[in-house]
């Protein structure tokens, strides 16, 4: 409802109507759709202001993003709030609009959307401020936010009315709300209050609205923040009514931002926090502290040894009602700890043996920390243990499988494949299992032979994998007859596989040539089967003399715009071309064209393949230097632009600026196996003191170098990289 009489309706519709709205964009293109929704949110409708506000959310601040139409919709929302219309909903908007914004002069541009809508939020400061001394709590809250996420351009105007107000302010959220905005704006300044608010004697909200200014301040950790925390827990609830998002967990908050500072008194800071509320006697404060002790062990390598003991205790608690399953999450989290959660196999064990999920969630934590262990249990109930098979077999993305071989479980698994449905998540997880396995695994061949009709295009890889030389003519037999017998793509993919096996390529050539012809003609949707065809081919080599019509048929007209699939299929035939002709003539112009496309943002991957094709030309692509020399300002780029110019031209390769650019790459995350990989290729003995030094510390750092990827993956993958960081090292 409209809550001032000084709210001139008739004038703020006929400036409303007055802006060319069809001309601005937001997050789904025109934003002609804005005034409709502003004149609803200033209307009488509650239930249709509250539609309006949500399409809001939507288009000029969606999922925090603001766009042209953001800024230009500021002024219109400051009257709206200023009219006492939804003033707290209208102004957690307009804090939202700013906090997408970004101050003049920072690393965004000048003419950007963030800075212009940063700029117009700024310009309504007057409402703002005059909104943190509101007679309604619920006004002062939102504003205090808002203002507090105007950045430093108006932090001058900003911080001495924040400061005056919380002197008198008495609402414990408020006061909270004050305090982290004084934080955000000015955190020198804002650490005597902060330190002082920690006492027991200030409420819980602004207690641990303090204990997060200390840390956001970058002041040490001291006892008195040690002890106000753990008092204080579970600390979610404190913050439950706030609107910071990013501080809506505040251990894990804290967690993150300790670790990153990365000092030894720091860490043992926060494992010293953890340990304590793994250990508290209320549930939920424990499971807080899970979550937090999870995210400690992908970002140190150091929290599995410290923080183990106390994470195996919340894990094998006695009293933990199984019926309940795994509801602090410390199950899922043993898999974090890798060696160190070995002390609790033996109670993992007993508790896998029942029956129902929370067996199945006990089997899944014990593949993590004793795989060896874990086979024969799964192997005596495969059906029935979805969680643990997932795990055992990698994850969703069937990833790393972690089970070694075992013969209880591969005798489990052989049964299982007569029953697997195409296309389920299993039938990939045991497919990705059994290739780990290799020969190990020869002994299910009958299987996947008998099961290859149903699965024609997961299981003949599979089939590669496992099967030894001496059992080769028993498997090339059936190949050769569904090569020919049924569908196109079902045949190529056997005649591919007996190619693999015995090299024969009689009927796996004419196949390729149809293959080809029928995707470079858009018949069927190419999808990726050009680039199908195109690796088979160029796997055959030489032999395959009569597919260069077809291949070169199947390469985009020159000068054309392709996306990303029709550069992965162009570089996929030119390869085959190379391969095959021993000549790239062909190669040079298509790569060149790919690897000096603009769209770097988009086009990472497909820049590392051209890149990796490049590398496969040698000297011949002489040419392509240039486009790979510009690559080497990207980071994600640099580990195959390197290689490519290594194996091109390694006389003009200026082999101390590259080696700083691997490091800077690996030390910031970005593609550290290829880095690392690149180093090695160069040379680890030609490493200069100084970046021998680098690459060491690399691996006995304690921030990870791996800091993403699927969840229960990062830790195993990070301590792989440390493991080829070692052996380099000690080559070298």
């Amino acid at each position: 409802m409209i809550g001032s009489m000084n709210f001139d309706r008739v004038r703020f519709l006929a400036e409303l109507d007055a802006q060319p709205w069809a001309s601005y964009s937001h997050a789904y293109g025109s934003a002609a759709d804005v005034p409709g929704c502003l004149r609803a949110l200033a209307g009488d409708d509650d239930a249709v202001a509250e539609e309006a506000q949500s399409e809001l959310y939507g288009s000029i601040l969606h999922q925090g993003s603001v766009y042209e139409a953001s800024a230009k919709a500021v002024p219109f929302l400051a009257r709206i709030a200023a009219a006492g219309i939804r003033t707290p909903d209208v102004l957690l908007l307009i804090g939202g609009m700013a906090e997408g914004g970004a101050d003049p002069g920072g690393r965004a541009p000048e003419e950007s959307d963030e800075v212009a809508c940063r700029r117009a939020v700024v310009a309504q400061l007057p409402l703002l401020l005059a909104s943190v001394v509101h007679e309604d709590r619920a006004v002062r809250q939102a504003a205090a936010w808002a203002v507090g996420a105007t950045g430093t351009a108006g932090a001058g105007r900003v911080v001495p009315v924040l400061r005056d107000r919380a002197a008198v302010e008495s609402d414990p959220l408020v006061r909270a709300e004050l305090l982290a905005a004084m934080a955000q704006l000015d955190p020198e300044g804002t650490a005597s209050a902060a330190t002082e608010a920690l006492g027991p004697d200030s409420p819980t909200e602004l207690r641990i609205a303090a204990v997060l200014a200390c840390v956001d301040s970058g002041l040490p950790w001291t006892p008195a923040h040690h002890e106000a925390a753990v008092a204080l827990l579970p600390l979610d609830r404190l913050v439950a009514d706030r609107f910071d998002l990013s501080r809506s967990e505040p251990l894990h908050r804290i967690t993150l931002t300790l670790l990153d500072r990365d000092t030894a008194a720091d860490r043992e800071a926060v494992f010293a926090l953890l340990d304590a509320a793994l250990r508290s006697d209320d549930p939920e404060a424990r499971t807080e502290a899970v979550w937090a002790a999870s995210t400690a062990c992908e970002l140190s390598r150091s929290a599995p040894a410290r923080l183990g003991p106390a994470l195996i205790s919340v894990a094998t608690d006695s009293g933990v009602d199984a019926e309940k399953g795994d509801v602090s999450g410390a199950l899922a989290a043993l898999g974090k700890l890798g060696r160190y959660g070995a002390p609790a196999a033996e109670v993992l064990a007993a508790r896998a043996a029942g029956e129902g999920d929370a067996a199945d969630r006990a089997l899944e934590a014990l593949v993590a920390v004793d795989p060896v262990r874990a086979a024969p249990l799964l192997a005596r109930d495969l059906e029935s243990r979805p969680r643990a098979l997932g795990t055992a077999c990698g994850g969703p993305a069937g990833s790393f499988p972690v089970l070694p071989y075992d013969p209880e479980l591969l005798a489990a698994v052989r049964r299982r494949l007569s029953t697997l449905e195409p296309g389920g998540p299993t039938s990939f997880r045991l497919a990705t299992l059994l290739t780990a396995w290799g020969p190990d695994a020869a002994a299910a061949v009958p299987e996947l032979l008998a099961a290859l009709p149903a699965h024609p295009r997961l299981l003949p890889g599979v089939l590669v994998a496992v099967c030894p030389p001496e059992r080769r003519a028993e498997v090339a037999d059936p190949l050769r007859t569904r090569a020919r017998t049924g569908p196109a793509e079902d045949r190529t993919e056997a005649a591919r596989t007996l190619h693999q096996l015995t090299g024969e390529h009689g009927l796996l050539l004419p196949l390729l040539v149809e293959q080809l012809t029928r995707s470079a003609s858009g018949g069927g949707g190419a999808g990726d089967r050009i680039r199908e065809a195109a690796t088979a081919a160029a796997a055959v080599g030489p032999l395959a003399v009569s597919l260069v019509p077809a291949l070169r048929a199947a390469l985009n007209p020159p000068g054309t715009e392709r996306n990303n699939p029709q550069m992965d299929d162009d570089i996929a035939v030119v390869v085959a071309l190379h391969r095959i002709t021993g000549d790239a003539a062909d190669a040079v112009p298509v790569l060149a064209g790919v690897l000096s496309d603009s769209e770097l943002l988009w086009r990472r991957w497909t820049l590392v393949r051209a890149a990796q094709a490049a590398a496969d030309l040698g000297p011949a692509a002489r040419g392509l230097v240039p486009v790979l020399e510009a690559l080497l300002t990207d980071p994600e780029q640099v580990p195959s632009a390197v290689r490519a110019l290594h194996a091109i031209a390694p006389d003009e390769l200026d082999t101390g600026h590259v080696t700083g650019l691997l490091l800077g790459a690996a030390e910031a995350g970005t593609a550290p196996f290829e880095a690392v990989d690149a180093l090695v290729a160069l040379g680890v003995d030609t490493l200069s003191e100084e970046h021998r030094s680098r690459l060491t510390a690399l691996g006995e750092r304690d921030l990870r170098v791996v800091r993403s990827g699927l969840d229960g993956t990062i830790e195993a993958a990070d301590e792989r990289l440390r493991a080829r960081i070692h052996a380099a090292v000690s080559r070298g």
